[in-house]
């Protein structure tokens, strides 16, 4: 198998739905970023794997028609919330096996204000049995469905194990203070967890608005080389994707009647026990993370599942400071999703790009220091988690 590296990564600040170009402009600009970093014109790009949610067939041709026609085959990604990391999986399986050399992974996303919706009213969606489990574990039907998901599932986290509110509002005011240091983060004013609390409640003793990150849209891009390309043409080669693993539903989703499965919880940890295993590495070894913290709620839960902490033991990992700068591992020193906002085609790159920087040593004032280890997850439901290895070579 050929030894896959990131050469390029590129994104645009995600930013409020109306404030945003059409989706044709934001993914040409976040590629034409990720060439530039690459240093390589898109003629040498074989192969391109485009992601987004909410857009019509052939979305990614119209994107990438804006730098180039060169032929190559295009392929449109869609697996929700977990699409960019999905396009990415499929650029390092092209190059890793040989078929290509020079991949693109692309994602956008042009979203409308408001909580997420169905698109087509008109056949089964995809969430049903997701749906009737929620209503059966949590009910609460006045709650928007993705709030139900993740409240329900820090709510079962704070039955089972006794944590407060308070531990989700920690974790918010760790996610606004590193997105301070971050340009390309929405929200980028610090607040205390008192100020999170005291934000309008959405479900009462379980949720308020801070804790819940923003629909944006934006895109980000990654170019993805075999290490024998990226040497012919001089490109950086000093990070690899050392392992990376997909994964998606299986029966203990709905037959464990637990909320935290609902939304993932073993998804999660059997995707980052496949990257640990064939890495031959442990959680320990892992100096920064980039997680899926589409709700505070389920970024105290990845911690678990990504075996950050033990399970039960994540409210004394956050009232200890192991998530961020001086503690046993930095998460989402960009500020998460919870402060950049979650355009879900992009979420998954922009992800990429953080950590391909860290690794790097050009993540400015967020930059943890000797970061040789990263670790991605990104996670949709309905359901895909992609967990993604990083090495400082």
């Amino acid at each position: 198998m050929n030894p896959v590296v990131v050469s390029g990564v590129g994104m645009i600040p995600f930013v409020k739905p109306g404030a945003n170009k059409p989706y044709p402009e934001m993914a040409a600009l976040a590629l034409r970023a990720a060439l530039a970093d690459a240093g390589i014109d898109y003629s040498l790009v074989q192969q391109a794997y485009v992601g987004y949610v909410y857009g019509d067939s052939t979305a990614g041709q119209r994107a990438v028609y804006e730098v180039g026609m060169t032929g190559i085959p295009v392929v449109n990604v869609n697996n929700n919330c977990s699409t960019g990391s999905t396009a990415l999986y499929l650029a390092r399986q092209a190059v890793e096996c040989g078929a290509a050399d020079c991949v693109l992974a692309l994602g956008f996303e042009q979203m409308n204000p408001g909580a997420l919706g169905a698109q087509f009213a008109d056949r089964p969606s995809p969430f049903e049995r997701f749906d009737r489990a929620t209503d059966e574990l949590v009910g609460n039907a006045q709650v928007p469905l993705a709030l139900r998901y993740f409240g329900g599932a820090g709510l079962a986290h704070m039955q089972q194990y006794g944590t407060p509110l308070e531990t989700f509002a920690k974790i918010r005011a760790k996610a606004s203070r590193h997105a301070a240091n971050n340009p390309m983060a929405l929200f980028r004013n610090v607040v205390t967890p008192e100020e999170v609390l005291a934000s309008p409640v959405m479900w009462p003793g379980v949720m308020t608005r801070l804790m819940a990150c923003p629909p944006t849209c934006g895109a980000a891009a990654a170019i993805v080389c075999s290490e024998a390309f990226a040497a012919k043409h001089g490109l950086d080669r000093s990070v690899r994707i050392r392992a990376q693993a997909m994964t998606t539903d299986t029966p203990a989703t709905f037959e464990a009647r637990d909320m935290r499965e609902v939304v993932g919880f073993s998804m999660a940890k059997a995707a980052a026990g496949q990257v640990y295993e064939a890495a031959g590495i442990g959680p320990r070894d892992i100096d920064v993370v980039e997680l899926h913290d589409c709700f505070a709620h389920n970024e105290l839960l990845t911690y678990e599942s990504l075996g950050l902490c033990p399970q039960g033991g994540a409210q004394k990992f956050v009232d200890d400071g192991d998530n961020t700068y001086g503690g046993q591992v930095v998460t989402n020193p960009s500020g998460g999703l919870l402060s950049k906002g979650h355009p879900l085609g992009a979420t998954g790159l922009a992800q990429c790009t953080e950590l391909v920087q860290q690794l790097r040593g050009t993540a400015d004032k967020r930059q943890v220091e000797g970061a040789r280890l990263a670790l991605q997850h990104n996670l949709g439901l309905g359901g895909a988690c992609v967990v993604t290895l990083y090495e400082k070579v």
